[in-house]
């Protein structure tokens, strides 16, 4: 009886173990896109992106040569509930909407796989998926949050990824935050 206990012990602790394992595998998908919309962020503000304008004799321009794209669209539209969402490919919709200046095309990022999360790329204070981080972006207009948010078991809860990064424009560089915001990891 005592070794048929300690078996259902066992097996019990493996079972919460390998739960535990495969949900933190699935948060992968998370960290790995939120790195992505991070990098297309960096590389869109160092981008030489001055607008093209007739200047006179000793004035200066009247745009930034480094910007931060506007803030996107959410993708998906909600949080998907424990199931995957295929994106679209179709013009104007999911990781294919936005302008020059504006969301997912201005980021060059998209997906075409299926997501458990959804994502968001917001400027400044536009929206944020995380507003607990400490990280946050201040209200500063020359910053972003690139942001996930998932459901895995479909119960409500969600759990919450975010990376934000703000312009010190003294230097005229990007500064990312040195660690990804989690809240409630695998909910």
């Amino acid at each position: 009886m005592i070794v048929v206990a300690i078996i259902g012990v066992l097996a019990a602790l493996a079972i919460y173990g390998v739960r535990r394992y495969l949900a933190v595998a699935k948060t992968a998908e998370a960290k790995q896109n939120i790195g992505g919309i991070t990098r297309a962020a960096l590389a869109y503000y160092e981008r030489e992106s001055a607008p093209a304008e007739d200047l006179a004799d000793g004035a200066s321009s009247t745009g930034d040569s480094h910007d931060v794209c506007n803030t996107s669209t959410f993708v998906p539209t909600k949080v998907p509930a424990g199931k995957k969402y295929q994106p679209s490919t179709v013009e104007g919709k999911d990781f294919n909407s936005g302008t020059d200046d504006t969301g997912w095309k201005c980021l060059k990022f998209s997906v075409t796989q299926p997501i458990l999360f959804r994502y968001h790329y917001g400027r400044g204070s536009a929206t944020q998926v995380a507003p607990n981080n400490p990280k946050s972006t201040g209200g500063a207009q020359k910053a972003f949050e690139a942001a996930a948010e998932g459901d895995l078991d479909g119960d409500g809860v969600t759990s919450k990824f975010a990376l934000t990064g703000k312009a010190n424009l003294t230097t005229r560089t990007m500064i990312v935050s040195p660690q990804l915001y989690l809240e409630d990891e695998v909910e």
